[in-house]
């Protein structure tokens, strides 16, 4: 694959979505848990998309139960807990695995193209990717970047 917007990968509700759909946006991509010390997280994100969304950012995010069984939920039970504990809209993805052999081809990519601490491995939940809108520069943050932090850097990229 030579580009995010070569990949696919499954709604919450297991509608294929397509990132080709994207091109021209700038977009976010989380693993996220419900069971996490930084689950919090989950407002700061929504409250980025809604400050930013009609400029053309889009979050998305992943589900994993990859870190000490902290999403141990169905897809039906996380959309749940996500709407009704942080009203999030932005899209929510089917439960994919990152790291190891299982991990979603999307995450393949990511890591590949922005290498972490651990080197290409994702450390924990809440690792977020952030993608210019011509899909041609990834920077990866750590989870303890809070989303209010990467606000300047979104709005830089929404600028461009």
């Amino acid at each position: 694959m030579a580009s995010i917007y070569d990949f696919k990968a499954l709604r919450n509700n297991g509608e294929e979505l397509d990132f080709a759909d994207y091109k021209g946006k700038v977009l976010m991509i989380v693993n996220t848990a419900s069971k996490c010390g930084f689950t919090p997280q989950y407002k700061g994100l929504e409250a980025l998309y809604q400050k930013y969304k009609d400029q053309g950012l889009v979050i998305f995010g992943f589900p994993c139960d990859q870190f000490a069984h902290q999403e141990p939920g169905d897809d039906a039970a996380i959309a749940q807990f996500c709407e009704i504990n942080f009203g999030v809209t932005f899209p929510l993805m089917k439960k994919i695995e990152v790291n190891g052999d299982g991990a979603h081809p999307i995450y393949k990519y990511l890591k590949g193209e922005a290498k972490g601490v651990l080197g290409s491995a994702i450390k924990w939940n809440f690792t977020k990717f952030l993608i210019n809108r011509d899909g041609t520069h990834i920077q990866r943050f750590a989870p303890t970047a809070t989303p209010e932090s990467l606000d300047e850097k979104v709005a830089a990229l929404l600028a461009e």
